[in-house]
């Protein structure tokens, strides 16, 4: 039996970069979002769809309905390691972070870290992300499960990283056989998707990265997920071990990692010759702001990316980053994006945290936009959260309400979110 229903209120997506495509804004002021199990079926102003639609249960929702947030970079194990003081990228990976995904291994702990994760998404209207759990395989049984409770769409992955430390590593052969292993026991299910998951290049050998590369291969339904030109000394270590690359993502090239279902996360120091090569391969990048300022990274070049036409999608990076809202997220991008004298208008950073974020992780067709045919996960922003917010949008039009929600809205700015047209998170 089918279940009809609809949702009225003030509607907002934008379906494709509005730097390339200004008509990619769709906004209804007073709309009506028609879904059936779990589906949109039609959307349009209320005017005109209110007779069609008479006999449906209607529910009024007060704010802005934008689509559900898509974190495209994130990692789930390093929740209770947020917030960590004083280091950088390499140095903060051993001090802070290796040491609490060692943890991992037990299962009942990644069940309890990643059901809170999980619904800290939902809490902050995220209800899509692309995932780093550990290089245990139950770390990804227990977030797999955890979504499929939720009915949230989540990708993720075995991390393969076979020169870790003693308590965090694999090596060639089993992190192949329990990358397989998730991929049979999850291909399919719910809404989930699988990314073979190299941490990065420093932590797997050559021959792990080429077998990495061959899992990608063999697998045309999963995507690639790395991490790629975050930090200057991560940089150079890098250069160190790999002397004959021309640069970083050369690297990941020569082993067949560069494709169009790769994504790169960071990419703050990138080579033109490196953009030209992502343009190339269709592969994109998870921008990550708020784990760049925090780790003293640097920020991201929107001008160069757009120079070369990259695909580009936005990412909490939790726990470097510190906030696991995304609006909180687009705001740090346009402060790094003015630092280099470039601008992200809210559209666009709407699109990125949404639709732009989908197409990065090859979902595009099932979310992102609120368009018919995409599954009905949306989030109801509220402008008057606080009293700052609720005095600097009275009156305004939509741009200076959607920016102001990007630079002052975080967690507290989501009413309600909806995964497959049911409320699965409403503020208390």
């Amino acid at each position: 039996m089918t279940t009809l229903k609809a949702f009225r209120g003030e509607l907002l997506s934008v379906s494709r970069d509005p730097r390339d495509a200004p008509d990619a804004v769709r906004h209804e002021p007073d709309g009506l979002l028609v879904v059936e199990d779990g589906v949109i079926v039609d959307r349009g102003a209320y005017a005109l769809l209110a007779d069609q639609y008479a006999g449906v249960e209607t529910q009024p929702l007060p704010g802005l309905i934008v689509p559900g947030f898509i974190d495209a970079h994130v990692h789930y194990p390093q929740t209770d390691r947020i917030a960590s003081y004083g280091e950088q990228l390499l140095d903060w990976l051993d001090k802070h972070i290796f040491p609490a995904e060692m943890a991992f291994v037990d299962k009942a702990h990644a069940d309890a870290v990643a059901a809170f994760f999980l619904d800290e998404l939902l809490r902050n209207g995220t209800t899509s992300a692309l995932v780093f759990p550990t290089v245990h395989e139950r770390s990804v049984d227990a977030l797999f499960e955890a979504a499929l409770t939720r009915r949230m769409r989540i990708v993720s992955g075995k991390v393969l990283m076979d020169q870790g430390p003693e308590g965090l590593k694999d090596t060639v052969a089993s992190g192949r056989e329990e990358t397989e292993a998730l991929i049979r026991r999850w291909r399919g299910r719910g809404r989930l998707g699988y990314a073979v998951t190299p941490r990065f290049a420093l932590a797997s050998s050559d021959a792990q990265l080429a077998d990495a590369g061959a899992l990608l291969a063999e697998h045309p339904d999963v995507l690639m997920h790395t991490h790629l030109s975050e930090n200057r000394h991560e940089i150079a270590a890098v250069a160190a071990r790999f002397p004959d690359s021309a640069d970083y993502l050369d690297i990941y090239d020569r082993f067949g990692l560069v494709t169009s279902r790769s994504v790169f996360a960071h990419g703050v120091h990138l080579s033109e010759r490196a953009c030209h090569r992502l343009h190339e391969s269709g592969a994109g990048i998870a921008v990550c702001p708020s784990s760049n300022l925090f780790l003293g990274s640097g920020h991201f070049d929107f001008g160069q990316a757009d120079r070369h036409h990259l695909r580009l999608g936005l990412g909490t990076d939790v726990g470097a980053g510190t906030s696991f809202s995304l609006l909180r997220t687009a705001g740090l991008a346009y402060q790094a994006a003015l630092a280099r004298e470039d601008r992200l208008d809210p559209f666009r950073a709407l699109y990125l945290a949404t639709a732009g974020s989908a197409a990065l992780l090859h979902i595009g067709d099932k979310v992102g936009a609120l368009e018919v045919g995409q599954e009905a996960d949306f989030v109801v922003l509220d402008p008057a959260a606080t009293p700052l917010l609720a005095r600097r949008t009275a009156d305004a039009d939509l741009a200076t309400r959607l920016f102001a929600l990007q630079i002052l809205g975080d967690d507290r700015a989501v009413a309600r979110t909806y995964v497959l047209g049911e409320c699965a998170w409403q503020r208390p």
